[in-house]
């Protein structure tokens, strides 16, 4: 379905400045409306929507800080562009701190006011096309803590909003850092056990008899040190969900009583004979190859097969690169609240970068680097240079590196791409080496065309035009 066209208010008391501006802005596609009078302006922000707002600071009725106020107050997504005059440049300054987006000084230039109106609609469109993603990933899936629009994650909550509510034990597979806990407890919360407890253990974080212990409870006296009894934490999770996280370091002694709970869904807690009835869903996860550890003797065949009547396998963040904005999006929001940082972007460069980096620690290291790149920038928008220095490493340098370094090499083999020269013949063509650069990106970024105009230095609407203009030379 396509959008409506922005909405732009045009605040001028020179009637003849208001008309041209509105007239112009409609020639790229606004819906403009426009007034001379700065207190209609606040009637028409009551009782209109409206997407970015141009207007004029200094004015006989209401000044334009207020048209600026009244604009952040009522609409809070709302952009606004102030026009000042010859020497005015202390108060756009302090327009801009009060929220403006920009300025713009007279005398006017159409294509000027044009570019500048543009850039904010482009902004809102992309900030709005986020917000929506995370609608629908949320209201679509019900996982408001996991964040993905990529084919393989779409794939993953596919599958776990099928299995959540069902009796199932379920496998989460994934690197460090993947979320296979936050998958855990989308399961609990999409399943009818989502009114009991939901319990987490780490299998790898305790030694045998401490272990067993805290899963399945010790009898007063039962050992050493055992002074009162103790309930586990199958007991704690009884109708809910318990997630056994790192599950391939369980020791193996307690793989066989884990195996027998699974069978019989009784507990015997340390110390006791008396079996006691908890009914508990089992998830599990882990970063190793059970297969493997299965092979190798160091896990037990029977409790592998039955942790894993359902298998949920978490792709790495480098596998899902078309997630990493939205990532970023979203863990500036929540920690720019927590520490109170105003950040809300980051420049072109440093997300070229973000996207181009590995992330050997998946997401739970990009919202680190997040993290401390908001701490250590003062301003609106993170740059590379707020970035560890692992991550600035794959940030553009200059043009040409600008285009390759985000995403794979471009080849140069001859016909690499259906016919298209290679890069390191000294008589390529502009046009031809700009067709491989494209090409290259695009298939790197498996598709994504913001991605991919990141990491070419170049707009969304050029790249678009590039596309149109190249072909299947850059999109077959």
């Amino acid at each position: 379905m396509r959008r409506a066209a922005a909405t732009v208010l045009v605040v001028d008391d020179e009637p003849g400045h208001a008309v041209m501006m509105a007239e112009a802005l409609e020639r790229i596609g606004c819906r403009s409306l426009h007034t001379t009078s700065s207190r209609e302006a606040l009637r028409i922000l009551h009782e209109h929507e409206v997407d970015l707002v141009l207007t004029d600071l200094k004015m006989p009725e209401v000044s334009g800080m207020d048209v600026l106020r009244a604009a952040r107050q009522r609409h809070p997504d709302c952009e606004v562009i102030v026009i000042s005059g010859q020497g005015g440049v202390d108060a756009a300054v302090e327009a801009m701190q009060a929220g403006a987006a920009t300025y713009v000084r007279k005398p006017l230039r159409i294509e000027e006011v044009r570019a500048v109106v543009q850039k904010q609609i482009d902004k809102l469109e992309l900030l709005r096309r986020r917000k929506e993603l995370e609608l629908q990933v949320d209201e679509s899936y019900g996982m408001p803590g996991i964040v993905g629009r990529s084919p393989l994650m779409r794939q993953v909550m596919r599958l776990v909003r099928q299995v959540a509510d069902t009796q199932a034990t379920v496998l989460i597979l994934g690197d460090s850092g993947t979320g296979k806990e936050l998958i855990a407890q989308a399961l609990h919360r999409l399943s009818r056990r989502r009114k009991y407890p939901f319990v987490a253990i780490n299998c790898a974080a305790m030694n045998d008899t401490l272990l067993e212990s805290e899963l399945f409870g010790h009898e007063k006296g039962a050992f050493t040190g055992a002074v009162r009894g103790h309930r586990g934490k199958f007991e704690y999770a009884d109708g809910g969900t318990l997630f056994l996280d790192e599950i391939g370091d369980m020791p193996p002694t307690l793989q066989a009583k884990l195996l027998r709970v699974l069978e019989t869904r009784e507990i015997v807690r340390v110390g006791s004979n008396a079996p006691l009835k908890v009914d508990v869903r089992v998830v599990a996860a882990t970063n190793r190859d059970l297969e493997e550890a299965v092979r190798e003797g160091r896990f037990r065949e029977d409790l592998y097969f039955r942790i894993k009547v359902v298998t949920v396998a978490l792709p790495a963040l480098r596998e899902r690169r078309e997630d990493i904005p939205l990532l970023v999006d979203r863990f500036l929001k929540e920690l720019g609240e927590l520490h109170g940082r105003s950040a809300r972007s980051v420049t072109p460069a440093a997300g070229a970068a973000l996207a181009a980096f590995d992330w050997p620690g998946n997401v739970r290291q990009l919202r680190n680097v997040v993290e401390t790149a908001l701490l250590v920038t003062s301003g609106d928008v993170i740059d590379v240079a707020a970035l560890p220095a692992e991550v600035q490493s794959v940030a553009p340098t200059g043009r040409l590196p600008a285009l390759i370094t985000p995403y794979a090499p471009v080849p140069t083999e001859p016909g690499a791409y259906r016919g298209l020269p290679a890069l390191d013949d000294v008589l390529v063509s502009l046009d031809d080496a700009e067709r491989v650069l494209i090409r290259n990106a695009l298939r790197a970024g498996n598709g994504n065309r913001e991605h991919a105009a990141a990491a070419l230095g170049i707009s969304e609407r050029t790249l678009y035009r590039k596309i149109k203009q190249y072909g299947a030379a850059v999109t077959g």
